[in-house]
């Protein structure tokens, strides 16, 4: 099936192909949804998990016992998947994504957008992917898609939403690729702030490991209230300092995402968050987890950001101090505590 979309001077277009890099549980739910629109591709780089997924049209590591769109093609070979895409999705983890990115470049045609659904920074440079994009593949029209998206409740048919941030000069396109992405219950909205979207995204993940945290210690929903409260003043400082739009803060990729990953016990981050809270080494938890809690490295990322700019987000630093400097649970949440009153609006 393709989904024809229309200019404003009544031109058509179509997105008529998909290329999703990225087999996790969000990639692969992700291409599930786009081959209801388009013929869609779906790359592995496990090449046993794309010869089983494409026999059996199941993910049976991250997605058991449930059925692929019958149209969904599954494959390990990067050019396959991406020739002759009109869109190119990046459901790759941040610290994976500027190499993905350079076996991609002989394969994507020049004038292809690139949308990632990575919610973290790079490590060494501090960047956004869109930003990482554009040095890896430029020219290309990017974007970020980024909401409350636990995959296997969207993957149901339960309803749920995100926002697609592309420049403001992009956003014909962009309602093209909407009109793509929506697929049964899951609906697309856009919007022009891919900067505020992707700070959004990455210190979300950082503000989950913090209400982990207070959950694995024993403390209450107040608790978990102030965190997400707080930690939302946060991002939204930081992503303000950076050009971002404070009303992104309060939509789906800022307060929506932020609830969900603080709240469900899907979250990865929350999940890793309640371990640390435990007492457990951030090292024995990650090695026990077959996908990445992106807020473990982007909390040394953000704060050193913040710092930079004079941003002030005690909640993110203290969560870099438990993950980088292993300090404990209860030191860093005893820190908060001591913190001396101020207003809310300005600190």
């Amino acid at each position: 099936m393709r989904r024809i979309c229309k200019f404003d001077g009544g031109m058509a277009a179509v997105i008529s192909r998909v290329a999703v890099v990225g087999a996790g549980s969000w990639g692969t739910v992700f291409a599930h949804l786009c081959a209801h629109n388009a013929a869609t591709v779906l790359y592995a780089r496990d090449g046993e998990l794309a010869e089983a997924m494409h026999a059996t049209r199941e993910n049976s590591r991250y997605l058991p016992g449930r059925t692929l769109h019958p149209e969904l093609r599954v494959t390990s070979d990067m050019g396959e998947a991406t020739r002759d895409a009109c869109a190119v999705v990046m459901a790759v983890p941040s610290h994976g994504f500027r190499g993905t990115l350079r076996l991609l470049a002989p394969h994507v045609g020049e004038q292809t957008p690139v949308i990632s659904l990575a919610k973290g920074l790079e490590s060494a440079t501090g960047k956004r992917m869109t930003e990482v994009v554009g040095e890896e593949l430029p020219g290309r029209p990017t974007g970020v898609l980024s909401g409350p998206s636990l995959a296997k409740e969207i993957f149901s048919g339960h309803a749920a939403a995100a926002v697609l941030a592309m420049a403001p000069g992009q956003l014909p396109l962009a309602a093209q690729l909407q009109s793509v992405f929506c697929a049964r219950g899951f609906r697309v909205y856009t919007s022009t702030d891919e900067i505020g979207v992707e700070i959004a995204g990455a210190a979300k993940n950082v503000i989950a490991l913090a209400t982990g945290i207070a959950d694995g210690m024993g403390a209450g929903d107040n608790t978990r209230a102030t965190l997400i409260t707080r930690g939302l003043a946060e991002a939204t400082r930081l992503g303000v300092a950076l050009g971002g739009d404070p009303a992104t803060f309060a939509g789906l990729a800022g307060v929506g995402d932020i609830v969900a990953t603080c709240v469900s016990p899907q979250s990865r981050n929350r999940h890793a968050g309640e371990r640390l809270g435990r007492g457990e080494s951030i090292e024995d938890i990650a090695a026990s987890m077959d996908q990445v809690a992106e807020g473990i490295g982007s909390a040394p990322v953000l704060a050193a950001l913040a710092r930079s700019l004079s941003v002030d987000m005690p909640i993110t630093e203290e969560v870099r101090a438990v993950v980088e400097d292993g300090r404990s649970a209860a030191a860093a949440y005893r820190s908060l505590l001591d913190r001396p009153p101020t207003s809310e609006i300005r600190g």
